[in-house]
């Protein structure tokens, strides 16, 4: 088939730009075809050259009638050509390209499209693009595509078109029954495609990106409906009894808590004990906010696995935040026979761990990704709980399986996550949601700072360490200072730590970042918890895992560097006894739209509604980003377009119930593909 055609059989295509295409991933005809532009530019109006008018994006077209090159007096290089077109004549001024001197001739029509601009008592046109007869570049809505590893929107803009010109229509296949095109009225498969690249009007651009986003979506959620039966047709390793007896012995363990449950968690408990008693094994994903008491849900289902007989393992991305969970653990279960371990790159169950060897006497072990270390055997795990790696998936359960497990599932995460976004991206799982804090918690206060307000905010702070023996959290963007001109005035830890030893000279701070050895950022911690650092100058670093009570004060500077779901990672940090806490914000920035968002942060607690603000105003390229989702790779498709997400929800229900994958050969070939990204991403 055409489309199937490597990308080394582009006509007039040099090894260097087949090359560049291949490091962005595109490797046959139909590749490039899904390389979809972001925005188009409007060159659609051609203008005889008397009616063009300064400020109007526009084409013109006629005759070269002169060509020459100027230098100014800095040294620029102006290449000048003088168009006439029958009804006037007007300068085409290009910046140091030289070659097209020689390339734009004299004898044929040629069309620019670009800024008409006044110049003198004169105008000009500054273009953007030129082209000889056909109409690629001018004179229609122009395809603007991301420019990677050295390829520019023109070139892959040709290449697309060529492939455009060529294609037979019956190439593109429809991977939808009819009944599913019709009723959410949407545009054919092949108009999509031609019309996502080469529209007509805006309307038409509009319907394409539309379909191709109902495609995008609808594989995501139809591949996440078949993994999760897939998953339900497995029987579950170690299957629990969830008793009488078992659950008498767990309403006293809820009962002899030092706090009381929330209503919320209760209820996730219920969802929890509900999965643990079916022989297929619980793939549930549990969303709660900072401080919503995740780990005590987590505590009640490790505490029904030793019940059982079964160990737990609970997964960690961080060293940091492991040990956080093994003190919090000890803690919960310190009246109780319950062994705890912990496995990390620094701290080991057993030291000498041979390969092979069977861990069987530890009922809960703790640690980060080394528990899946292939010399750790474990004997009867029942339960495996994932906190913060919202990843882990089909191939960290394949290294479970070979470890001869297969058992229950529980995912955590502090990430706010707005339900409909949590509905295309972990449509495999049972999704909770944790949405109460516990009692008696205060909501942290939080200021937004201005440059002329932080000498106050200083003599504030150091009045609250005096009196209420407060600890202090501040963060900062960077380790050290940045080369990066527009970067120099963000605030960075090293420095900023000099500084504030001299403006908080009375008490003890501490350093702590990301370059320092795993012992020396204990140590630290270990201090500024035993109440020998009042003061700990750090970066995001901080963001999960570490539990300090005491303190209470949370500076941020540049603030205006944070998505609001990191602000309120780190607001998170305060805020964790019954003590009134505060968070400061720092900014130097006067822009509108950075105030608005700070502000906005400053009187909002809930990290829901936090989620939905950023993702309306920011997107979830920026605020699920590489590190938290990678596999957020939507191309057309936008997290925010609840309406669509719900239509396709609907769609691939309605598909589910009436036909097979097998009846629609297309749709099974990116299923498929997609899958195996997710693997790889894994």
């Amino acid at each position: 088939m055409f489309l199937e055609k490597a990308i080394d059989d582009l006509p007039e295509t040099s090894q260097k730009t087949i090359n560049r295409l291949k490091k962005i991933g595109i490797k046959t005809f139909f590749d490039l075809l899904n390389y979809f532009p972001f925005r188009y530019e409007n060159y659609s109006l051609i203008s005889p050259i008397i009616k063009a008018q300064p400020g109007e994006k526009i084409t013109l077209k006629g005759k070269i009638i002169d060509k020459k090159e100027e230098r100014t007096k800095k040294g620029l290089r102006l290449q000048k050509f003088l168009l006439y077109d029958g009804t006037g004549k007007i300068e085409i001024i290009f910046y140091n390209q030289p070659y097209l001197l020689k390339i734009i001739p004299f004898d044929k029509d040629v069309y620019f499209a670009g800024k008409i601009e006044e110049f003198g008592k004169k105008i000009i046109m500054i273009p953007f693009e030129w082209e000889i007869k056909t109409n690629i570049h001018t004179g229609r809505l122009v395809p603007i595509y991301p420019e990677k590893k050295g390829l520019s929107s023109r070139v892959i803009r040709e290449k697309i078109f060529w492939i455009i010109s060529n294609l037979n229509e019956k190439e593109i296949i429809e991977i939808f029954p009819k009944e599913i095109v019709y009723y959410n009225n949407l545009i054919s498969e092949y108009l999509a495609y031609k019309n996502i690249h080469f529209p007509q009007t805006k309307e038409l651009a509009e319907k394409s990106r539309k379909r191709l986003a109902f495609d995008e979506l609808f594989v995501i959620q139809l591949s996440a409906l078949l993994v999760k039966k897939e998953w339900e047709k497995e029987i579950v390793g170690n299957r629990f009894l969830v008793s009488k007896e078992n659950l008498n012995r767990l309403l006293d363990f809820i009962k002899n808590l030092p706090f009381e449950l929330t209503s919320a968690q209760k209820r996730v408990i219920k969802e929890i004990l509900k999965d643990l008693e079916k022989e297929k094994p619980m793939n549930r994903f549990l969303q709660g906010d900072v401080g919503s008491g995740k780990t005590v849900v987590a505590a009640c289902a490790c505490y029904l696995a030793y019940l059982n007989g079964f160990q737990s393992l609970l997964m960690a991305p961080t060293e940091i935040l492991a040990k956080q969970h093994f003190k919090t653990l000890s803690s919960i279960f310190k009246n109780y026979p319950i062994k705890i371990g912990l496995q990390t790159k620094t701290e080991k169950i057993n030291k000498k761990i041979k390969k092979n060897e069977v861990v069987s006497d530890i009922d809960i072990i703790v640690g980060t990704h080394a528990l899946l270390n292939e010399k750790l055997k474990f004997s009867r795990v029942g339960l495996v709980v994932i906190d913060e790696q919202h990843r882990f998936g089909v191939r960290q359960r394949a290294l479970l399986k070979e470890k001869g497990l297969n058992p229950h599932l529980l995912t955590m995460t502090a990430t706010p996550i707005p339900r409909t976004v949590a509905l295309v991206l972990y449509g495999e799982l049972d999704v909770s949601f944790l949405d109460e804090m516990p009692k008696g918690r205060l909501p942290v206060k939080t200021y937004l700072i201005p440059q002329e307000k932080r000498e106050k905010a200083y003599q504030w702070i150091k009045e609250k360490i005096k009196n209420e023996n407060a600890s202090v959290f501040v963060v900062c963007p960077l380790i050290d200072e940045s080369e990066i001109e527009t970067m120099k005035s963000v605030k960075a830890a090293k420095k900023e730590f000099e500084n504030l030893k001299k403006i908080f000279s009375e008490f003890k701070l501490g350093l702590l970042h990301g370059k320092l050895k795993n012992e020396e950022k204990n140590n630290i911690l270990s201090d500024f918890r035993n109440d020998k650092i009042k003061i700990l100058v750090t970066t995001p670093v901080v963001e999960v895992g570490i539990d300090i009570p005491q303190a209470t004060i949370m500076i941020i500077e540049a603030a205006e560097r944070f998505g609001l779901a990191q602000l309120h990672q780190l607001r998170g940090r305060v805020g964790r006894s019954n003590k009134q806490s505060y968070c400061f914000l720092f900014t130097t920035s006067t822009i509108p739209e950075v105030i608005k968002r700070l502000t906005f942060f400053s009187k909002t607690n809930l990290g829901m509604k936090l989620a939905e603000y950023d993702l309306q105003i920011r997107g979830p390229g920026e605020i699920y980003g590489e590190k938290q989702h990678g596999f957020i790779n939507l191309k057309v498709a936008s997290l925010t377009d609840y309406n669509l997400i719900f239509k396709t929800k609907h769609a691939v229900d309605y598909f589910d119930s009436y036909y097979q994958l097998s009846q629609f050969p297309m749709l099974s070939k990116k299923i498929k593909e997609y899958q195996i990204k997710q693997i790889t991403r894994d």
